[in-house]
């Protein structure tokens, strides 16, 4: 037995001798150390991320429906660079909450009309995100990026600017860009293709921006610089979409949507100091620049009789009172007005033309409704009375945002763990997405959904379904200017109707859906517009 054990009774590891036979190159350690060389050690590492990778999706994905691994690291980056409206109906159709993981993104998609409502309405939990970009192109103090109080504050000074009273106001210069573009319309279809149209999705684009333009600035801005940021704003839209890299690379997307977003905001902030001193002078509100600055003078003429001790008509004081708000401030707040307006607009009005060209007997019943409200002159001009007095036209309106509407997700970051669903609590950090298309796609509210059929919101019940009415959002968030759109788009085709006719060149691709921020006809929309005499 004493033969069998070693009579110090001393651990093996306090051998000096033994520690000097491991660290000498005989050793089992040098044996390890030695046999690792650089490129082991970069494997092994890039393994461990893999492995964190592939556990942080799996344990963030939980119950809901998701693949059951992802690409290491880019999760389906590449299909999403390209996104296809298959794919996302597809997983629409998978669950009404369902996931994918993109770089270091969670992403979570609320798929049923009411998860998507309940995100919308939960602000305790989420606030908008847009993309990781969205925050350097905008910038960070952008008032959209507020939350809680401050966000609502924010809202109370501005809710003023889309009252019907100041709608009113802004339809004159509307009008006057109509009148210029559809001459323009008629231009290009003159030196366009006759046999095969011309693709009108650019031009409707520069129709929306022009209008956005003067509706927001008014005439401020010199028509060069508005045919500018028409031009270029597709590179802020292209640096804004779903799937992109975070950070600005140079001769990137994202890097030539910063440059263009610099140049707006440039831009913007110059009429804002226009608009300013015009104010101040005493000039006529003629654009939601003009109405937003009058507001802060009236603000700023009323605190300061009262910091005075002066006699004051509480009649007289400005709801809300607003702070002054320097020009750079209104650029800013100015430039998310048409960041909301022009790609849903430009993909509503695209829609709405080629819907009305396919479908002349809807089209012929907005022109004699329009014709009827003017008392047989086609000239009459804009009224917020006249607008309002266009129900079937109206009803096409509503029609197409039901059937093509131009925002069909609207992304949020959750903030603390957000508990979506009884069986699943969506991690801080994640982005989680309420969908619109499948409640305003719902058969239950609108038999029949894949139908074009105005009818349902003019003699039928669709205005009843508000639960399922996305197109704008809902909660603290929803769109302010959803009623400016609406008259917009009922001015632009009632006018439309009664100057113009076109044709619409059909192919394969007209009713595939292309998905670029917002939804347009994969052909870009051939037509051919000709003048409609009196």
């Amino acid at each position: 037995m004493a033969s069998l054990v070693n009579g110090s009774f001393a651990s093996p590891l306090a051998d000096a001798n033994l520690s000097l036979r491991i660290v000498t190159e005989g050793g089992w350690l040098a044996k390890v150390y030695n046999g690792m060389s650089g490129l082991n050690v970069l494997i092994s590492f890039l393994l461990v991320l893999v492995a964190y990778d592939q556990f942080t999706y799996v344990w963030n994905k939980g119950s809901i429906v998701g693949p059951a691994w992802k690409m290491p690291f880019i999760g389906p980056f590449l299909s999403s660079v390209n996104p296809k409206m298959d794919e996302y109906k597809a997983k629409w159709a998978s669950g009404e909450l369902s996931c994918v993981s993109v770089f270091h993104k969670f992403v979570v998609i609320a798929s049923s009309r009411d998860m998507a409502r309940k995100v919308f309405n939960s602000p305790g939990f989420v606030k908008p995100c847009v993309v990781d970009v969205a925050y350097k192109l905008l910038r960070p103090t952008n008032w959209v990026f507020l939350d809680g109080r401050a966000h609502v504050d924010y809202r109370k000074g501005l809710n003023g600017l889309f009252t019907r009273q100041a709608l009113d106001m802004y339809l004159p210069w509307q009008e006057e860009v109509y009148d210029e573009y559809f001459e323009k319309f008629l231009e290009q279809s003159r030196q366009g293709d006759q046999e095969k149209g011309v693709p009108f999705m650019y031009m409707f684009r520069e129709l929306m921006c022009a209008v956005s333009c003067r509706t927001f600035v008014g005439h401020y801005m010199t028509e060069a610089a508005v045919k500018k940021i028409a031009d270029d704003y597709y590179m802020i839209t292209a640096a804004l979409e779903l799937v992109n890299f975070p950070f600005i690379i140079p001769f990137t997307k994202t890097w030539y949507g910063k440059k263009a977003a610099d140049m707006v905001l440039n831009e913007f902030t110059k009429c804002a100091a226009k608009s300013k001193a015009r104010m101040a002078a005493g000039g006529d509100i003629t654009c939601i620049m003009d109405a937003w600055v009058k507001s802060m003078l009236d603000s700023a003429k009323w605190n300061e009789k009262v910091a005075k001790g002066l006699p004051v008509n509480a009649s007289e004081k400005p709801n809300p009172l607003i702070r002054d708000f320097t020009e750079y401030e209104i650029s800013q707040t100015i430039f998310t007005f048409l960041f909301a307006s022009q790609d849903a607009t430009s993909s509503a009005c695209t829609w709405l033309y080629q819907l009305m060209a396919d479908r002349p007997e809807i089209l012929d019943r907005v022109r004699a409704e329009n014709l009827a409200a003017r008392n047989g002159d086609r000239n009459v001009r804009f009224s917020m009375d006249l607008l309002e007095n266009l129900p079937y036209t109206r009803a096409v309106i509503k029609e197409t945002l039901r059937y093509r509407p131009p925002v069909i997700m609207v992304p949020y970051v959750v903030k603390k763990p957000f508990p979506v669903s009884d069986t699943y609590t969506a991690p801080k950090g994640a982005m989680v997405i309420p969908s619109c298309w499948p409640a305003l796609h719902d058969p239950e509210a609108y038999p029949n959904p894949d139908t074009y059929d105005p009818e349902r919101w003019y003699t039928g019940d669709a205005e009843t379904k508000t639960k399922n009415w996305l197109v704008f959002g809902t909660g603290p968030h929803y769109c302010l200017g959803q009623t400016y759109a609406q008259m917009n788009l009922i001015g632009m085709i009632g006018k439309a109707s009664m100057m113009l006719d076109w044709k619409h060149i059909a192919t394969p691709k007209s009713e595939d859906i292309e998905v670029f921020a917002t939804i347009f006809p994969q052909d870009h929309c051939p037509l051919i517009f000709t003048e409609r005499p009196e």
